[in-house]
């Protein structure tokens, strides 16, 4: 098995536990995906929602990286329509100088959140001053590669780190892959949002086009357990449902009441609901790694983004537990 693997954590919150308690299980996550051999760990952005804890990816980093020894940290992802590129450059360079060589961003365009938290954040926000997506993400390009020239005419997102953070976009469109390539950075295909396999390959060979042969990393939503219906048990409750808004950005959300708080908040008058199939590995290790293995053979994917998505804190463990170690010892 020539793939790597990595972890995406949203710090869900069960069941009658805190959001302090989901937050730790992150940091302990972290931890143990290390012990297991995961290359990166990645924390998640979103608003306004009591099922997840981390609005703030940065602030997990920090913390997370003084207490693990090298596994890799970032943000999948910054959710950069809401902030100034310039302060996302100097979050990282100054993660970047804490833990040389170990610090990854990653930029995502989706909102994070329904429509009260995308107002709240871009409040005071002139948004005919902000600019496209491509150019927010272009001016956060240059002001992370700024060389340390020592004149302060020149704007520049201190402090400079002596290893910068890799660069990541996450996306799941043709535009996105040419995006990235056009700025030299690594295109991350959102398998866990839109798991279409004929996208996926339009996409992964549009970026492998216009990088010059650079593999995509694939983010893949997985369960494992010991047994396929344990495995089922376990994902029976999972829901998608789209919202297609028209003249207007589309989103995934877990619930119909999700679904219509989003036109509800939003003020969208002509949208269609529908439901759809979550796109999931689930099984035994065995079984999750016979489809890994083909998705790697079939589209050379080198490195998988794992997001497992349930927050019963044993189960979730274990899944990543099982995924890890079974294939540490089929290798």
């Amino acid at each position: 098995m020539s793939y790597r693997l990595s972890l995406l954590d949203k710090s869900p919150i069960a069941d009658g536990e805190s959001a302090s308690h989901a937050l730790h299980r992150t940091l302990q996550l972290a931890q143990q995906a290390e012990a297991w051999g995961y290359h990166r760990f990645w924390l998640a952005e979103h608003h306004n929602t009591d099922r997840l804890a981390s609005p703030s990816p940065e602030l997990l980093i920090a913390w997370i990286i003084g207490q693990t020894q090298h596994i890799r940290v970032g943000s999948g992802g910054v959710m950069l329509q809401h902030y100034s590129p310039y302060k996302v450059a100097e979050n990282f360079n100054l993660l970047a100088s804490l833990a040389p060589g170990r610090i990854d961003l990653g930029v995502g365009k989706a909102p994070g959140g329904l429509p009260l938290s995308t107002r709240a954040l871009q409040q005071g926000i002139h948004q005919d001053e902000k600019g496209s997506f491509a150019e927010q993400l272009s001016l956060l390009d240059s002001w992370l590669d700024v060389p340390p020239v020592g004149d302060e005419e020149i704007l520049r997102a201190t402090p400079q780190p002596p290893r910068p953070a890799n660069r990541f976009l996450l996306g799941a469109s043709e535009q996105s892959a040419r995006l990235a390539a056009e700025l030299g950075w690594q295109l991350v295909f959102a398998a866990h949002h839109n798991g279409d396999p004929l996208l996926m390959e339009q996409v992964l060979n549009s970026y492998r086009h216009y990088s010059n042969g650079k593999q995509a990393l694939v983010a893949v939503q997985v369960v494992v357990a010991d047994s396929p219906a344990e495995a089922d048990l376990l994902v029976d409750n999972l829901r998608v449902y789209h919202v297609s808004v028209k003249d207007g950005p589309s989103v995934n959300v877990g619930s119909v009441e999700q679904a219509e708080r989003y036109v509800r908040q939003g003020g969208y008058t002509d949208y269609v609901i529908e439901p759809r199939t979550p796109s999931l590995l689930k099984g035994t290790a065995a079984q999750v790694h016979a489809k890994l293995d083909a998705l790697h053979q079939n589209f050379g994917i080198e490195e998988f983004v794992i997001d497992t998505p349930i927050a019963e804190e044993q189960a979730r463990v274990k899944s990543l537990e099982l995924l890890a170690t079974h294939r540490l010892v089929a290798a």
